[in-house]
């Protein structure tokens, strides 16, 4: 029998070692083959090529749902679901953010993939750790999970009350600064190399600083998803697998939300009150109130349905006023 899985009690019996070796050679498998369709030193992917490899990832996301409903039934698909849509929908604001970056160092768009596969990569790594981190915490000292609420909640309010295109500045960060300080860099970019030999003196290539760049921003991220993951469940197995089979079919995704993003002007309106539900959320667990799973994942959806309607609807009443304005 299935028992239940909330932010105060994460009891899913711990997946076998075999498991964990399967799991991770199929993801190195699609990495592979997410490389091999994207990867053209030659010229961009194609609009078909990146909405394959998108609907690819958000196929492999939704049956290993189904896995985790046939093992373990209804209720850890539910948050298995409610976690990957968080993540997903959260790190499409996070795409326009590193869209930005790129534009700011003037990367060509062939090359920014392979920039996006190690960024990813890392921040696999990265979430993994402040999961496994955020779940101890929660477990050693109960209290924490109202400070992880609050940060939802501060975060939410930021994001659903800023106004146009965020501004990017990747040169205040410190570790680009350091970078440009204290690393061999060559002037201009080699392709999509990081490294190269100039004068017998091997040398790293701007390339290496935008890496960093994307790199940091990413980990100042996962300040907001790791939380709105663990306000759903703190079962490791569902809040890691969630985590990395969302953020791994980011790379493809990127190429999409930079046509869309601009049309999206509420979305972050909608992240942002979906952020605030999950701190409240996290914060009335902690005093025994619990939300039922399919009520928060109705909301959850909900609140991504509406701001991407609202989004659209607006952006198709602009568009016909720019049109008869222009005529």
């Amino acid at each position: 029998m299935v028992q239940r899985v909330s932010v105060n009690d994460a009891s899913l019996p711990h997946p076998p070692l075999w498991f964990w070796i399967i799991f991770h050679i199929i993801v190195i498998i699609l990495i592979i083959v997410d490389v091999l369709a994207l990867e053209h030193e030659d010229r961009d992917p194609t609009f078909k090529e990146t909405l394959t490899m998108v609907l690819v990832w958000i196929s492999v996301g939704v049956a290993f749902g189904l896995y985790i409903l046939y093992i373990y039934g209804v209720l850890p698909a539910l948050l298995y679901y409610t976690a990957y849509a968080i993540e997903y929908s959260l790190s499409m604001d996070n795409m326009f953010v590193f869209y930005a970056i790129f534009g700011y160092f003037g990367v060509k768009y062939r090359y920014q993939h392979k920039v996006l596969l190690i960024g990813i990569l890392s921040a696999a790594f990265f979430r993994a750790a402040f999961i496994l981190g955020g779940i101890m915490l929660i477990k050693s000292i109960h209290w924490t999970i109202i400070i992880f609420g609050i940060i939802l909640i501060i975060s939410g309010i930021k994001l659903s009350t800023r106004r146009g295109e965020e501004e990017v500045n990747p040169e205040k960060n410190p570790i680009v600064r350091a970078a440009r300080k204290f690393l061999p860099i060559t002037p201009r970019y080699h392709g999509s190399h990081f490294l190269v030999r100039e004068n017998g003196i091997l040398r790293f290539t701007p390339l290496i600083i935008v890496l960093l760049a994307i790199e940091t921003t990413d980990i100042v991220f996962a300040v907001d998803s790791v939380p709105a993951v663990l306000a759903v469940t703190t079962d490791f197995f569902l809040a890691y697998t969630s985590n990395l089979l969302a953020v791994l079919g980011l790379r493809a995704l990127y190429m999409l939300i930079v046509l869309l993003i601009r049309q999206l002007k509420y979305i972050n309106v909608g992240l942002g009150i979906l952020l605030a539900f999950l701190g409240v959320k996290m914060i009335a667990s902690f005093f025994g109130y619990e939300i039922p799973v399919f009520l928060s994942l109705g909301i959850v959806m909900a609140i991504l349905a509406l701001s991407f309607i609202i989004s659209l609807l607006a952006s198709i009443i602009e568009s016909k006023k720019t049109t008869q304005s222009i005529s």
